[in-house]
């Protein structure tokens, strides 16, 4: 019996991160904007927690947005 031949399975790019042997965790920063004009910022090491930081802030009234972005 013969193996079928298929496509050979794709490399990943090597990412800013992946060379960096210092690197342990990601570093995520959420950005809380007030309807008042004030900012809020605050920095998780998990994106699970900090998108569910985010998703309760926006449910406050006083909040115009909030956003996540990884750091570099």
């Amino acid at each position: 019996m013969q193996k079928k031949q298929g496509k050979a399975p794709r490399k990943k790019k090597p990412t800013k991160f992946g060379t960096d042997k210092r690197r342990k965790h990601r570093h995520w920063q959420v950005t809380v904007f007030y309807a008042d004009g004030e900012k809020f910022g605050r920095v998780y090491t998990d994106k699970t927690k900090a998108t569910r930081f985010a998703e309760r802030q926006k449910k406050s009234p006083v909040v115009k947005s909030a956003r996540v972005t990884q750091l570099s």
